[in-house]
């Protein structure tokens, strides 16, 4: 098994958890902000996380996805020997560290787009972007693409042999000097196929267990997640459902999800298969302010955690802080972390029951490489198991105001791994808004 299959993710973007400027100056001496994550280590490994997934770290224009210098650390952060202390201290802590790797795109001020700038359609760098005769929004003289309109980034051209030469070189660089783990890919559903399998080919060669993670949002994950392209991608199919089922209270529409990704039937599509799973992240509004009923956070959590999947967590949602990106726009929800004024003002018992789901994650075989099958499913009540290595864990939700009973076709006693308590499967009963995960002998 791959350390991923059943890793417990913290998700950070770098320039907003530490505070930074949303412009960079590219004049200003480093500051070396990016260090005050060694003192955040012990509270990431106290909610049973064992990876990190780093958003842009390296130098940009603004935020991050506007790539300068993929070589150096943005000053806004650090240094590189800044980002190596923080690395090895995160695997000394048996925490795995993936980055954004943002090969789409780059910032204007990329070194090698400058050039063209400089010197037009003559420039001996024109053909690693897609440019032509024309003008631009910026009237360069020529004209050249950007990332779905967006001509602060400037779209790479990756049938280029030197493009993707220098892009495998820089891999290597991060490998060698930051030991990094894995990678997740910016806007993969962009990425042309080829250089997606040239990339596995390079990356798997640099360590077999090197995680390949892309950013999918719709269609069929299976174009990108294969044995020659990427190990994972993210499941924005279900991110929609799990927030909207609480919401409608309609548990159908993530029980059909999960149940089309992952059932027994011969027409699912992933099943032995891995995706990434959130209930936020830096794109979208955190799930304490998009969810209805705030009783529902831990219950959306359980099922995060329990449905079949790598499951992430965004910084500061361990204590329910919210954003909403539909008023204040991706600032707001991209805030620095201060963990002392979170821990004060948050919701600790979601920390710790997230650490609870967490460890179940780890240590049961179940929770990572289960099968799934549903038992009991409403509108405000769903009930599942995952079965692998002998063991059956069963997840049983009431999403209701009110106490339910559910009918199981289940007999016997089990341990709720959540609390340690043993209860009867016949006639189980929970109380409004409680979820359970069971482990069934």
């Amino acid at each position: 098994m791959n350390w991923f299959e059943n890793a417990v993710f913290y998700h950070i973007y770098p320039i907003g958890y530490f505070g930074c400027p949303r412009q960079n100056d590219q004049t200003s001496e480093p500051t070396h902000k990016i260090l005050k994550l060694i003192d955040d280590i012990p509270h990431i490994k106290s909610l049973g996380c064992n990876a990190i997934y780093f958003g842009p770290v390296f130098e940009s224009v603004a935020h991050g996805y506007d790539t300068i210098d993929y070589k150096t650390i943005d000053r806004r952060l650090g240094t590189n020997e800044d980002f190596k202390k923080v690395c090895d201290a995160l695997h000394e802590n048996g925490i795995k560290v993936v980055l954004d790797g943002v090969f789409n795109h780059v910032g204007r001020d990329f070194t090698a787009f400058k050039d063209v700038r400089e010197h037009k359609l003559g420039s001996a760098k024109k053909d690693w972007f897609h440019v032509r005769e024309g003008n631009s929004g910026y009237n360069d003289g020529f004209y050249y693409e950007g990332w779905e309109g967006h001509y602060e980034l400037v779209k790479l051209n990756l049938y280029n042999g030197e493009v993707k030469q220098y892009l495998k070189d820089v891999i290597t660089g991060w490998k060698n000097e930051f030991g990094i783990d894995g990678l997740r890919l910016d806007v993969a559903y962009c990425l042309d196929q080829n250089f997606l399998k040239e990339l596995r080919g390079h990356c798997k060669w640099l360590a077999e267990d090197f995680f390949l993670l892309g950013e999918t949002l719709h269609g069929d994950y299976n174009m990108w997640m294969n044995d020659q392209m990427l190990d994972s991608v993210t499941n924005y199919e279900c991110y929609k459902g799990l927030f909207s089922s609480f919401n409608d209270m309609n548990m159908f529409e993530i029980a059909h999800s999960i149940n089309r990704q992952f059932g027994s039937e011969n027409w699912c599509l992933y099943r032995g298969k891995h995706l990434y799973t959130f209930v936020d992240n830096h794109d979208v509004t955190r799930v304490a302010t998009i969810l209805k009923t705030k009783e529902h956070l831990p219950l959306i959590y359980t099922l995060l955690f329990m449905m079949p999947g790598i499951p992430s967590v965004y910084y500061g949602s361990e204590f329910a802080i919210e954003g909403d990106k539909r008023g204040g726009g991706d600032d707001v929800l991209r805030p620095e972390f201060d963990l002392e004024k979170m821990k004060s003002e948050g919701h600790r018992d979601l920390t710790e029951h997230i650490n609870k789901l967490a460890e179940i994650q780890k240590n049961h075989p179940a929770a990572s490489q289960g099968d799934y099958r549903q038992v009991q499913l409403t509108n405000r009540q769903y009930a599942f198991s995952r079965s692998a290595d002998g063991e059956t864990l069963l997840t049983v939700i009431n999403a209701d105001g009110a106490p339910f009973t559910f009918n199981l076709n289940m007999g016997g006693e089990a341990e709720n791994l959540l609390t340690g308590e043993k209860m009867q499967l016949g006639g189980l009963t929970l109380p409004a808004f409680t979820s359970v995960v069971l482990k069934v002998n």
